[in-house]
């Protein structure tokens, strides 16, 4: 058998996600025929059936899932290859941070004083994104480092934690909710996250089709405030953002989240290593487990009673 191709996996990738040829076709901007005889050559190539075929539908066999994945990583790694090479070949590359506005836990100033200490710094690039934009940043040579949150995918990724925290939920401050101090994910049935998913099940249901865009933070807090969504902001989140209009109250059953810094594996960039120990330090040093603050904090009714919680953090 020969080597398979960056063409061939790309072929028949479009086709697996498409899962129709004339789709697929459009897609890589060719006609249908060829398409069709190039996968046909693949499967005569590997052995294996990766399709079945009927005049209504194309679906995967288990011989095409497995190619699918892998296909996937290997378009990424090479991806990634090529646009790593142009980074470094660049007059003067920087270092490719990648993270969610707001996702830092409020350490992102200091890890960048503590960074710039180190002999091995270069200038940082932010790459801000929505949520899940991160790891295929990361995979597709496109960011050297990202701060986000757990979990995630870290197939291919070296991860490191750098601090667990509680959610809330925010909520506008007219909801009948917002009388009560604490909360379970049972009292929120009937009531939709930023993606659509229901509430009560954490994000563990599938979104609805199509999915829904990514929204910005501010976008985020007009529609909570309207009542429209409710949300599961991170503690550190919270304290820097009250706002009159929505509450924030801690839901006894609701998973914590992690933040953790991830990069690619196998490297060797000094730049990147120096980055990892300056945000681990600066985490420890930061929210040591002792003095984390609980959810049970922020159950003030009013923005002047959550204003005053949060300078109290600050100078503390």
């Amino acid at each position: 058998m020969s080597d398979l191709e960056v063409r061939q996996l790309r072929y028949f990738v479009a086709v697996a996600e498409e899962l129709h040829f004339g789709r697929a076709a459009d897609r890589l901007g060719m006609a249908q025929p060829p398409l069709s005889r190039a996968i046909r050559e693949l499967e005569r190539q590997l052995g294996v059936q990766l399709f079945e075929r009927t005049t209504r539908h194309v679906v995967l066999t288990p011989p095409g899932e497995t190619l699918l994945r892998d296909a996937r990583t290997a378009l990424d790694a090479v991806a990634a290859a090529a646009e790593r090479a142009r980074h470094v070949g660049r007059p003067a590359p920087g270092l490719r941070l990648a993270l969610k506005a707001d996702y830092d836990a409020g350490l992102l100033p200091q890890i960048f004083e503590t960074y710039h200490l180190e002999d091995a710094a270069v200038p940082v690039e932010l790459m801000l994104g929505g949520r899940g934009e991160q790891v295929p940043a990361l995979r597709q040579g496109r960011a050297d480092v990202a701060l986000l949150a757990t979990p995630f995918d870290d197939r291919g990724l070296d991860v490191e934690p750098l601090l667990t925290e509680p959610r809330l939920v925010a909520l506008a401050a007219s909801d009948p909710l917002a009388a009560r101090t604490t909360l379970c994910l049972a009292d929120l049935a009937g009531r939709t996250l930023p993606d659509g998913t229901p509430a009560d099940r954490d994000g563990l249901a599938p979104p609805p089709e199509p999915p829904r865009p990514v929204l910005d933070l501010a976008q985020l807090f007009n529609l909570v405030e309207l009542g429209n969504i409710i949300w599961f902001p991170p503690t550190s989140v919270a304290r820097r953002h009250p706002r009159p209009g929505i509450a924030y109250r801690p839901v006894a059953d609701l998973k914590p989240t992690a933040l953790a810094i991830a990069w690619p594996q196998n490297c060797h960039s000094p730049a990147v290593a120096a980055f990892v120990r300056a945000a681990t330090a600066v985490a420890a040093a930061t929210y040591p487990p002792e003095s984390a603050i609980p959810a049970e904090t922020f159950t003030a009714a009013s923005h002047s009673e959550t204003e005053e919680l949060r300078s109290t953090v600050h100078s503390s």
